[in-house]
């Protein structure tokens, strides 16, 4: 008989079992909890179990987790109906091998940590609900400094950035480097980042590394410094608008301001051989930067990587999940770029679900405080009820 979730005059058993099942959502070869993060909670007198062969896809075998301390279970449905607390990547989705949905499996009055993504699946937050599960959302975690070590958000942004250029770059018919042959010399790739969030500074980086010649923009000029730093050009609009909102994410502006950085992103994309955007608002909503028009000013064999095709795309042209060429120019739309590094992806991941853990887990205990301003911002349902807004994702 299970007890109830810590929170304010209650507590949880002091053998708590955490769960792991595999990633059913098409193409997702992550795993929310590596070895070496099993460890650390076994260590820590939690009980893990893990459903055989969900770490295969990011190249982790069941031994490495037997090895870690961990329990190896086949029954996907008493392994979801056992779990005190549940680990995944994705948001519950409907196991068609079972015939159910994993919220339905799930133990009731147990808890859930992922990136759930709560204004994408409003239904899945329903049911988690319904089931009166605890639900975390990694993507609701404020990020003050006490919660670095658990955003995902970052962790997962930096390796699509860094992955957006190895596509551009391959998807380019040029080089990214100069080169300087016996055939004379070649000029360098120019590379146009739109955003310089975690995503974008990574997508800088990359491109620099790689030789390209970079600009950068951001509606926060306070990100100017850090795009330099990484010896790129920072171009912008001049505003007094403030372009952050409490929570450190980009927040709409003027009409005015659009208008002119329209202007500016037009200029600069027709210039770039590669443009990486990034840009999304409130962590969720992709605004529309690049207009058909601004593609068809652009040169021949130009390509536009857009990673904020989950929330609709920055591109008005872009197609989420697929690859086209309009007027000469190559506009790809990636899903999931981390679930294309799994084993690194994974293995961040799971750090950041297993700092927060350890740091609600207590003599024994996990504690739900809802004065705990990391707790109550990531809670998305909780005794039978949604709380706060139904939260977003960013690149």
């Amino acid at each position: 008989m299970h007890r109830p979730v810590r929170h304010p005059g209650g507590t949880y058993e002091e053998t708590m079992k955490i769960g792991v099942v595999k990633e059913i959502r098409e193409g997702e070869r992550r795993i929310a909890l590596v070895p070496e993060s099993c460890r650390k909670l076994v260590q820590a007198g939690i009980q893990v179990a893990v459903e055989s062969g969900a770490g295969e896809g990011a190249f982790f075998p069941d031994e490495s987790y037997r090895e870690a301390g961990a329990g190896i279970e086949n029954d996907v449905a008493g392994l979801l109906s056992s779990a005190d607390f549940v680990l995944k990547v994705q948001p519950p989705d409907f196991n068609q091998a079972q015939g159910r949905h994993e919220a339905d499996m799930m133990r009731e009055g147990a808890m859930l940590l992922g990136t759930l993504a709560p204004t994408r699946y409003p239904d899945v937050v329903e049911k988690l609900a319904a089931r009166k599960i605890s639900a975390f959302s990694t993507d609701r975690i404020p990020r003050i400094s006490r919660a670095q070590s658990m955003d995902t958000l970052s962790s997962m942004a930096n390796i699509a950035g860094y992955k957006a250029v190895l596509i551009a770059a391959n998807l380019l018919p040029k080089y990214f480097p100069m080169f300087m042959t016996a055939a004379g010399t070649v000029l360098p790739a120019k590379v146009f980042v739109i955003g310089a969030g975690v995503a974008g500074l990574q997508a800088v980086a990359t491109a620099r590394r790689l030789g390209a010649v970079v600009e950068a923009t951001d509606t926060r000029p306070v990100v100017r410094e850090q795009v330099e730093s990484l010896g790129a050009r920072f171009v912008g609009v001049e505003t007094a608008e403030s372009a952050e909102d409490t929570s450190g994410y980009a927040r709409e502006l003027s009409q005015e301001f659009y208008r002119k950085q329209a202007e500016l992103l037009g200029e600069r994309c027709a210039a770039a051989d590669a443009v990486v955007t990034t840009a999304l608002i409130g962590g969720v909503k992709a605004p529309r930067l690049i207009s058909a028009e601004m593609v068809r000013a652009m040169k021949p064999g130009s390509v536009i990587v857009d990673l904020a095709a989950e929330g609709g795309g920055n591109c008005e042209l872009t197609r989420p999940g697929e690859t086209v060429v309009e007027g000469g120019v190559t506009i790809c739309g990636p899903l999931n770029l981390p679930a294309e590094l799994p084993w690194h992806a994974s293995t961040l991941y799971s750090r950041n679900l297993v700092a927060f853990v350890l740091a609600f887990w207590k003599e024994g205990q996990f504690h739900i405080d809802l004065e705990d301003e990391i707790i109550r911002g990531a809670l998305v349902t909780h005794r039978g009820e949604v709380r706060g807004e139904k939260g977003g994702t960013v690149a």
